[in-house]
């Protein structure tokens, strides 16, 4: 099943980019490839779906971005979360549990 690809419910990308930034600044390749090591595969991010997010979250307020260079020398724009930012990767979390236990127990129906 780690071989299996899944497809991410609408606004779960939102979460899962908070998330990632939550623990540290990061420029886009990193958030992908960071979603993709701790699923274990499942979730490989496109840059087509990732970049878009990344400025419909900035356009929020909860990320900002800025210019640095990474570790192999080149120039990318990083992104952190704002203190905006953090509310909305609280709030969405709860939602998120929420939602996940109530999905849970209609499927533990028995």
């Amino acid at each position: 099943m780690a071989d299996e690809r899944l497809e991410l419910p609408q606004g779960t990308l939102d979460l899962l980019i908070l998330k990632s930034l939550g623990l540290e600044p990061l420029h886009g390749w990193a958030i992908s490839e960071r979603l993709q090591q701790i699923s274990r595969n499942a979730l490989q991010v496109q840059q087509g779906s990732l970049y878009p997010a990344l400025h419909r979250l900035e356009r929020r307020g909860w990320i900002a971005a800025r210019w640095a260079t990474t570790e192999n020398n080149r120039q990318a724009k990083y992104y952190e979360l704002t203190r905006q930012g953090r509310k909305q990767l609280a709030a969405e979390t709860l939602a998120w549990r929420k939602l996940a236990t109530a999905v849970g127990h209609v499927l533990d129906m028995v």
